[in-house]
């Protein structure tokens, strides 16, 4: 099983997550992820930096790791733009880009209409996902986030990946059962055993909210 992180760009400059994928390239982890949110969550005062910038100043930096969004948002921007965005890091980082994407729910309804973008239904942010997915599938590895269950059916009508957050070892399982399953989610004191489940229970790759312990991930990445 890979493992990464996302980067801590809540912040009103990049050094610290730069700081952070810097270390990451140095410990031999697989990927740094950023977050797509205006600001976060529940605190519209606070500053977020673009994921793709961030991730594109990583690529420019190492040659290893993994770099994707987690997850880009259909509805921020159009999808033939999200496309382009998509393309234009893997231009940086060939061959190491992750079309991580998602329909986005009612708690991004406030960020959406504060910059004045329509908060589409259901069915038509799920068509967007399904055309942006199809379009990258044979470029690059796309996820989906997880959710509703129209949302997961087409992750896996389109062998693409389904990405959950924080689910457990149960949910996991099941929904590896039936395709390529990614994790992410906050760590755990007991951050190797976290790691033990996720990785019993098929997923691919587990991506760790910022503040996990880096050290605690490598040890664990290169155990053998």
């Amino acid at each position: 099983m890979r493992v990464g992180v996302v980067l801590p760009t809540f912040r009103d400059a990049a050094d610290d997550a730069l700081e952070v994928a810097r270390r990451c390239d140095e410990l031999g982890l697989d990927g740094v992820f950023a977050y797509d949110h205006l600001w976060p969550m529940g605190s519209p005062t606070r500053p977020s930096l673009a994921p793709f910038p961030v991730l594109a100043a990583v690529a420019a930096r190492s040659s290893s790791l993994w770099l994707g969004p987690l997850v880009a948002r259909v509805g921020m921007v159009g999808p033939r733009h999200l496309v382009g965005q998509f393309r234009s890091l893997a231009l940086v980082a060939p061959g190491r880009v992750v079309a991580a994407i998602g329909t986005g729910d009612a708690k991004s309804r406030d960020e959406l209409e504060a910059y004045g973008l329509a908060m589409r239904s259901a069915e038509e942010r799920r068509e967007e996902v399904e055309s942006v997915a199809r379009t990258l599938r044979g470029e690059m590895p796309v996820w989906i986030g997880a959710g509703a269950e129209a949302t997961n059916d087409l992750a896996r009508r389109l062998g693409v990946a389904l990405n959950v957050w924080d689910a457990d070892a149960a949910r996991t399982a099941h929904l590896s059962a039936q395709g390529p399953v990614t994790w992410a989610g906050p760590g755990r004191d007991d951050l190797a055993q976290l790691l033990d489940e996720v990785a019993r229970a098929g997923a691919q790759w587990a991506v760790l909210a910022p503040g996990a312990d880096l050290g605690a991930l490598a040890d664990w990445r290169h155990r053998g």
